[in-house]
């Protein structure tokens, strides 16, 4: 199939390089110098076990007007850059085109076939401006969680640190055609990708832990073990992390871990930072709304108090700006 990544990054890279060869027909769209070498190289990836791949059978473009039409489209930008582009998106749609989303955190068409008294609520805190809804039909979306730890090493090279599970779903829990057939593609290139009919809780699994190690890790410069070891950190998550069930809860989500299996997974992961601490470090804009801001907004969404995620958030919105 021809599948565009947008965004060739640490996720997009990982997926990029095993669908390019597993066989698929790979673009990547990416900038500067990681394109160049891309180019020029392949793009490289360098797996946890040793193991290196290298994808040079791939297009590399730096504007998405140039790529073509595509099968699938993967949406591998960071979240607060996906309204840049938006209006880019319809080069590469055909009539059957989907758009599958890996951005972390909550997504911005959350509420999109939700069903209840919220479904079609737009959250503006990722998508004030309704740029998203207008540029990317949500009829093309299907869900994804990208729960593999990866990072851009330099330009052209991507180090997979763990995880290999993609799973996907519809946005109205159906088990479609077209959500098979992508689930086939990504379980083909060596992914661990199962077709879910609960997406949302799925999403929520994840950024239950994004929404509170991310932000903590980039305002205390602490690894995933550092963060759950320290108590008074541990303390802080748990406190975040039972404020985010509640809402969760009040729309619908019932989750199969409990906090402190939750936690216990972070710390399994070791000495990791996180995509924010990443970010920091790296001179690049935080995924700030996606994270932990969208939480705060579903707080307000469902009248639940969220004194620890506001702090923070507040915390980290600062931290955004003094930064960049």
């Amino acid at each position: 199939m021809k599948i565009c990544i947008v965004g060739a990054g640490a996720i997009g890279g990982y997926m990029g390089v095993e669908l390019a060869l597993a066989g698929e027909d790979v673009t990547l769209i990416a900038r500067g110098t990681h394109l160049e070498t891309i180019r020029r190289d392949g793009l490289r990836l360098e797996l946890a076990d040793g193991e290196v791949h290298t994808a040079k059978d791939v297009r590399a473009y730096d504007t998405i007007a140039e790529a073509g039409t595509h099968d699938i489209v993967v949406l591998a930008l960071k979240a607060q850059q996906i309204e840049t582009v938006a209006h880019l998106l319809g080069h590469l749609y055909q009539d059957n085109t989907v758009v599958v989303t890996v951005q972390n955190g909550i997504p911005w068409w959350y509420f999109h076939k939700h069903g209840g008294p919220h479904d079609g609520t737009r959250l503006g805190s990722l998508d004030p401006n309704g740029v998203l809804d207008e540029h990317i039909p949500f009829e093309r979306v299907l869900g994804c969680i990208a729960y593999p730890a990866a990072e851009k090493l330099a330009p052209g090279v991507i180090r997979h640190v763990e995880g290999n599970r993609f799973p996907l779903g519809e946005l109205d829990g159906s088990k479609s055609d077209r959500v098979k057939q992508v689930a086939s593609v990504f379980s083909a290139a060596g992914f661990k990708s199962r077709v879910v009919s609960d997406i949302r809780a799925q999403i929520w699994l994840k950024a239950w832990g994004n929404m509170t190690f991310n932000p903590i890790s980039a305002l205390t410069r602490a690894t995933l073990a550092e963060i759950c070891r320290f108590p008074e950190t541990r303390s802080l998550a748990e406190s975040m992390m039972e404020e985010a069930k509640v809402i969760a809860e009040k729309l619908g989500i019932k989750f199969r871990h409990t906090i402190e299996q939750r936690i216990a997974g972070a710390e399994a992961v070791g000495e990791h930072k996180t995509s924010m601490l990443q970010d920091l470090e790296a001179g690049r804009p935080l995924e700030t709304e996606a994270l932990i801001g969208v939480v705060a907004e579903l707080g307000r969404v469902t009248k639940t108090p969220t004194p620890s995620i506001d702090a923070v958030h507040a915390c980290v919105q600062l931290l955004g700006r003094e930064a960049f």
